[in-house]
């Protein structure tokens, strides 16, 4: 800032008018705030895209592990917003994932233990 203050009389100008005047202060705050958010804004709209024939050819061309990873994350969220609908309590999911269990397997069984894999199970099926 010291380079600006040394270089730039706007600069000057401009800390001089704000420590003079609150209106002044006010208003070049809003500019500062609402000049990014508006410009954002406009990004946001101009690159979202709601084309809808682009999204079914998204998901046509979507890979099986996606999908099966979007169908595994829709079904956690909505377990998870049902429990929070029934305002169950949800403190022993965190503690079960510190601990390296899952809560999602059986819905009857808050907390099971991630099963083991054999490694003569996971090398039948890589063949």
């Amino acid at each position: 800032m010291s380079i600006l203050w040394e270089k730039s009389g706007t600069w000057r100008w401009i800390v001089r008018k704000t420590r003079d005047s609150k209106p002044f202060f006010l208003v070049f705050a809003t500019v500062c705030g609402v000049v990014p958010g508006v410009i954002g804004y406009g990004v946001m709209q101009i690159t979202n895209s709601r084309n809808q024939q682009l999204e079914d050819q998204l998901r046509r061309n979507a890979r099986p592990d996606s999908l099966m990873m979007g169908k595994v994350n829709s079904n956690r969220l909505a377990e998870f917003l049902g429990e929070l609908q029934r305002k169950e309590d949800t403190n022993d999911r965190y503690v079960a994932a510190l601990r390296g269990e899952t809560l999602t397997r059986n819905p009857y069984v808050r907390i099971q233990p991630i099963p083991k894999e054999s490694s003569s199970k996971v090398e039948e099926e890589q063949k």
